[in-house]
């Protein structure tokens, strides 16, 4: 396997500065490592994996894969394997042949070939349905053999653009548990973008966030979850989002426009404007709920409901704007009820309104 290096990597389509879709991203992807880029649609991910697999060219930087330049290596000749999000195999072709078929024009030996395509076949679940044609086969078989093309190949680096999103959501279920176990098993080098957040944290060991072209943190999943390095990070990681409320912190205390919240605050933020993010789970209602040992109350109205089955999410507003609650089944006031909620403020988070970035308390 390999490492992958990227080191102020640019991609630009033309002369215009709004062009830019790939703003100066660095990263590193250790020999064995599964790294997830997530972000939104437009955001520069696919186009960023596109320039490793060489499918786009680098305006400016340094792309590595170990220690060699790759920036003008054609995709051929870099060892890596894609697995994109349309199957892309060969209709008339058995699932035999088409995972087969990129062995056979590098001429290998047809038992090298036969031993491949077994060994793949046996660790994908696909050994009984090896003759038949890609029609005859679900998607999450389909998916299997586009991955099972791309092992077979025995790259040094293996690249995954969306490989789910055509599938259902208990074939997307199934589809991560057998990406994350072809990993353990593998020790391969993975590079997997995705949309879907939920997506990247249970698969990468670290997570790449992008926003714009450019890369707003990386880190480990929980680390992410747990000190966000931007508002974006924050509401983009974790679902439902971060609350987010917007006030002064004046003489140590901590107070939004209404008046609806005030709390005492960390002397270090005396005198700022700041964002107040809490997690839905760090919103309690009472009296149903235990209040944190450290907390604020602010007086809601309950908007909407939604019955998760194991959680309940509660919508609603303050006179500071709309927030939303993770609370246990049973708790379920009738709409339009006023209620209070504790704010948990041992995990409260605060943001820079003008730079968007967290502020260390």
């Amino acid at each position: 396997m390999a490492s992958v290096t990227l080191e102020d990597v640019r991609k630009v389509y033309d002369s215009a500065p709004t062009s830019v879709v790939v703003r100066d991203v660095s990263l590193r992807v250790a020999d064995g490592e599964f790294v997830v880029l997530v972000g939104p649609s437009g955001c520069g991910k696919t186009t960023t994996l596109r320039m490793i697999a060489g499918l786009e060219s680098v305006t400016a930087g340094r792309l590595l894969i170990d220690d060699r330049l790759v920036n003008d290596v054609a995709p051929k000749d870099r060892d890596i394997a894609m697995v994109f999000q349309n199957y892309a195999l060969y209709p008339h072709m058995t699932v035999r042949e088409n995972m087969a078929f990129a062995l056979v024009l590098r001429k290998l030996a047809p038992s090298d070939i036969a031993a491949r395509v077994a060994q793949a076949a046996e660790v994908l679940g696909l050994t009984d349905v090896l003759d038949r044609t890609p029609k005859e086969l679900s998607g999450g078989q389909r998916q299997r053999v586009a991955i099972g093309r791309a092992i077979v190949r025995q790259p040094r680096v293996f690249l995954f653009d969306e490989p789910l999103s055509n599938l259902d959501a208990k074939l997307r279920l199934e589809m991560r548990r057998e990406i994350a176990r072809l990993h353990r098993e593998l020790g391969a080098t993975m590079i997997y973008v995705t949309h879907d957040q939920v997506e990247a944290m249970t698969l990468g060991d670290r997570i790449a966030v992008m926003n714009r072209g450019a890369v707003q943190q990386v880190d480990a999943p929980r680390a992410l979850y747990d000190r966000p390095a931007n508002r974006f990070v924050a509401t983009f990681i974790g679902s439902p989002a971060m609350n987010m409320i917007d006030g002064l912190i004046e003489r140590g205390v901590f107070r939004t426009a209404s008046g609806a919240l005030t709390f005492d605050a960390p002397a270090v933020l005396d005198g700022r404007r700041l964002t107040l993010g809490v997690r839905p789970e760090h919103l309690v209602p009472l009296p149903s709920g235990r209040a944190p040992a450290r907390a604020a109350i602010i007086r809601t109205r309950v908007e909407l409901i939604e019955p998760l089955g194991s959680e309940v999410l509660l919508h609603v507003r303050s006179s500071d704007g709309e927030l939303t609650a993770r609370v246990a089944p049973d708790i379920t006031p009738p709409i339009g009820t006023d209620i209070d909620l504790a704010l948990d403020l041992t995990h409260a988070h605060y943001f820079d309104p003008s730079t968007e970035q967290r502020i260390p308390t």
